[in-house]
């Protein structure tokens, strides 16, 4: 296994104009710095078959969902670095090699080692870190592949390992539709918070079935869903099953796939904007973080993505744009119950940290949101004045003093940082 030292120059030069950006705040130039140095230097290792391993920051595991989100920067610079590229096109095929083994699983070892977080009643093998099903960690590596071929123009990525993987999301995509009546999954962790098992023996909150929408048993914090239609994972699936039908038609050549992914498409969306738009008192018309199908609704937002917040960032447009504003305005309230205010800071939580502990990346996504660049730099301020000291992103943070906060090592919230400055600064990511 080789790990990635060298800062490539077409890194120095993004650096360099970064710089020139920040003369009244040194500071955030040299915690872009670490963050945008640091996942390459120590989360990215090429391995003997030409695939990349991603760990996710302090856990020796690869997620689906953090090796691409953590990876994402690299595409601006991949654009005239080969070297860069090649290391994308790798984790990409290590991600679909991994959704062949197993559709259902989120998080992967190295080796078939048989390491795991915990010893869950689920259906495990030796490669597989953990299995929670989760619907974005099957949209993530599709963005990814895709990204890459808009961005450099690669296409080597779409290999029949890709189209297998394919799929099989597409299968699970249409299994999980009737969850009720069709799925055999099932995930049971024994004297553990209810938050990291499902209930009626493993097989979620019930829902109602043939509603178009996918269901996920897990949102992107590894939370487990309270409803199981999780919208913010929906709409990120109608994205990239756009992308897909896209790549089918225009790369593999496959009429079936890209008719597949197109009709389940229509389906999904059509069921986000039937099921999941409620009332809410002060703001209008708002989307759901997650609904039952029957009329049950979560008024929320969590901080990883996607969410509610990254709905323009993912590339979903709803039916109705004042919809959207209108959740943006909720979220972004105390009307979200994940919204906290302190002395250090303000922004969106997530019930995977404490109270009163709110995210970088929410911070990073409401400025890569942000309709501004007077608000953007508002949020790479805030973000920058609140890193414990330690020149670098970290999960949660409490809202009163961000020397308190989780995860020492968090290697997607560094991308996230660092892809709010360089998109500051004029550097975009090609979708």
């Amino acid at each position: 296994m080789k790990q990635i030292e060298k800062i490539p120059e077409s890194i120095r030069n993004i650096l360099d104009k970064v710089k020139t950006f920040f003369p009244e705040n040194p500071q955030i130039y040299e915690i872009f710095k670490n963050c945008y140095t640091n996942t390459l230097n120590t989360a990215v290792h090429s391995m003997e078959n030409d695939t990349v391993y991603v760990v996710t920051g302090d856990i020796p595991a690869m997620w689906l969902r953090d090796s691409a989100a953590s990876l994402r920067p690299y595409l601006i610079p991949a654009k005239e670095d080969k070297n860069i590229a090649d290391i994308l096109v790798g984790v990409v095929h290590r991600q679909f090699l991994y959704i062949c083994i197993d559709p259902y699983a989120n998080a992967f070892n190295q080796k078939p080692n048989g390491n795991c977080w915990e010893k869950d009643e689920t259906e495990m093998n030796d490669w597989l870190w953990e299995r929670k099903y989760e619907v974005d960690s099957l949209c993530y590596p599709i963005q990814l592949a895709y990204l890459i071929w808009k961005n450099t123009g690669r296409t080597d990525q779409f290999d029949h390992t890709f189209v297998n993987g394919a799929w099989k999301i597409l299968n699970v995509f249409r299994t999980e539709q009737y969850h009720e009546e069709k799925s055999a999954y099932r995930f049971i962790r024994r004297n553990t918070y209810y938050t990291d098992t499902l209930s009626r023996d493993g097989k979620g909150t019930h829902v109602k079935s043939g509603i178009g929408m996918t269901w996920s048993g897990f949102r992107p914090s590894d939370d487990a869903c309270t409803y199981g239609y999780l919208v913010p994972s929906n709409m990120f699936a109608v994205v990239v099953l756009g992308y897909l039908e896209e790549i089918a038609r225009l790369i593999v050549e496959s009429s079936d796939l890209a008719k597949a992914a197109a009709e389940l498409r229509k389906e999904i969306y059509d069921g986000i904007e039937n099921f999941a738009i409620t009332c809410k008192e002060g703001y209008g018309e708002v989307y759901a973080y997650e609904v039952d199908g029957y009329g049950q609704f979560n008024l929320m937002d969590d901080a990883n993505v996607p969410s509610l917040l990254s709905m323009d960032y993912l590339g979903y447009e709803g039916k109705n744009p004042q919809v959207a504003e209108n959740t943006r305005n909720l979220i972004l309230s105390e009307a979200n119950p994940f919204y906290y205010r302190g002395a250090k800071a303000e922004g969106i939580g997530s019930p995977h940290t404490p109270v009163e502990y709110i995210w970088h990346i929410a911070l990073c996504m409401q400025g890569l949101t942000a309709s501004t660049r007077e608000e953007k730099k508002k949020m790479i301020d805030l973000a920058a004045s609140t890193d414990g000291g330690k020149m670098l992103m970290h999960e949660g943070f409490c809202v009163k003093d961000d020397t308190q906060y989780t995860r020492e090592w968090f290697a997607w919230a560094n991308a996230m940082f660092s892809e709010l400055v360089m998109d500051y600064c004029g550097y975009k990511i090609e979708r």
